[in-house]
């Protein structure tokens, strides 16, 4: 038994996206999660499950009073931060595939705008867990982190601070076409780019997503109800988690091949469980909280090979709408907004739909990725045959 094409997300809905925001969490994801059921015109009342992240500051019981669900028979929390939102869908789609629940609600609400909100600000939480393996050697924060990988990744394969700029260039490009996102008005030159001020090197200030406050949901139900309702549907093809052996949150110090992430072990299942290859591939949604998760993903998901990624960016490779793979076609995290992923996978339901103010012509397959550097997962979205 496969979930291949049994379920489908059929609504989407998102708060505005600011650096600061007055709502609070709990107002922010009962706001999106209204929008959603409101887009696939779905009542409340008929929600009966409910997934997100272990990050999630919003218990099930507060968001079920308060945006009024009825009974809810399944509920459940996918852990990791950024590599969780596709699983967040994908566990949902299970959900209902096997009968646990018939419309599910999913989503994400962050307020992370005020510097003292992010997870390496808390001095005393530093070195708690894994982090007791980075912090001490300096490795303060998550970017620090990617950068040792990103040295590495040039070192060995010849990628230049032009290929990550090639990433930033397109996402900003991107958010440029979409009123919704942070970027909107703000362009960037490859000058403005290679000026920017160090965050820590070989990473500047354009290689990072944006801390933003917003929250975004989506919902789950059958393929077939899907198809009955308000919006075409974005049927999930495929999905897959991945954890591969040895693997060390973010530094992967553990690893003979520390560039070989959880993207690998994800699409092997992703792509096992698909009618569909990576060339196959319309459009792609690829989790971006630094510019150099995107060549290591594009390997990872089979798009190149080894050390290809890099040039794959080369020659607008990732633009709209000419490029190999316009990649990130609403912002993404680096652009848009950086609500741990989630809005990656409202823009890959807007392609599908064709709606998307960076609309890839004829799409009928988007690619939508969670977190590189950690346990992560991916979703194949395709029309409705």
């Amino acid at each position: 038994m496969t979930i291949k094409d049994r379920t489908a997300i059929a609504g989407i809905g998102q708060t505005r996206f600011a650096k600061s925001l007055p709502e609070s969490e709990l107002a922010m994801a009962c706001q999106a999660i209204t929008a959603a059921l409101d887009d696939a015109g779905i009542d409340p009342g008929e929600v009966d499950g409910m997934c997100s992240y272990t990050m999630e500051q919003n218990i099930e019981a507060e968001v079920a009073r308060n945006v009024g669900l009825g009974d809810v028979t399944w509920f459940s929390q996918i852990g990791y931060g950024g590599g969780a939102g596709c699983g967040v869908v994908g566990n949902a789609a299970m959900a209902v595939a096997t009968g646990q629940c018939h419309v599910a609600i999913t989503w994400r609400s962050r307020k992370r705008g005020a510097a003292t909100s992010r997870p390496w600000a808390q001095v005393s939480n530093r070195i708690s867990g894994s982090w007791q393996w980075s912090r001490p050697w300096g490795l303060l924060r998550p970017v620090d982190e990617i950068a040792m990988l990103t040295r590495r990744y040039m070192h060995e394969y010849g990628a230049t601070r032009d290929h990550l700029a090639n990433v930033a260039l397109a996402s900003r490009k991107h958010a440029n076409r979409n009123p919704a996102a942070t970027m909107h008005d703000k362009t960037m030159t490859r000058e403005q780019y290679l000026d920017a001020r160090w965050i820590s090197e070989p990473l500047c200030l354009f290689d990072n997503c944006l801390e933003t406050d917003g929250a975004v949901a989506a919902v789950v139900v059958s393929a077939e109800r899907a198809r009955d309702l308000r919006q075409p549907p974005a049927v999930i093809h495929a999905f897959g988690q991945g954890l591969n052996q040895q693997h060390q949150v973010m530094t992967n110090y553990f690893r003979d091949d520390p560039l070989m992430g959880p993207a690998w072990t994800c699409a092997k299942v992703l792509w096992h469980n698909a009618d569909l290859t990576p060339g196959d591939v319309d459009v792609a949604q690829i989790y971006d909280a630094f510019s150099p998760l995107i060549p290591l993903s594009l390997e990872g998901y089979g798009f190149c090979g080894r050390g290809e990624g890099a040039a794959f960016t080369e020659d607008g490779g990732l633009e709209w709408p000419d490029g190999r793979l316009p990649t990130n076609t609403s912002g993404a995290g680096m652009s848009e907004a950086y609500v741990h992923g989630f809005n990656l996978i409202a823009e890959g339901v807007r392609q599908i739909r064709g709606t998307s103010t960076s609309q890839v012509k004829g799409a009928e397959t988007c690619l939508v990725t969670s977190g590189e550097g950690v346990p992560t997962s991916a979703l194949l979205l395709t029309a409705a045959r």
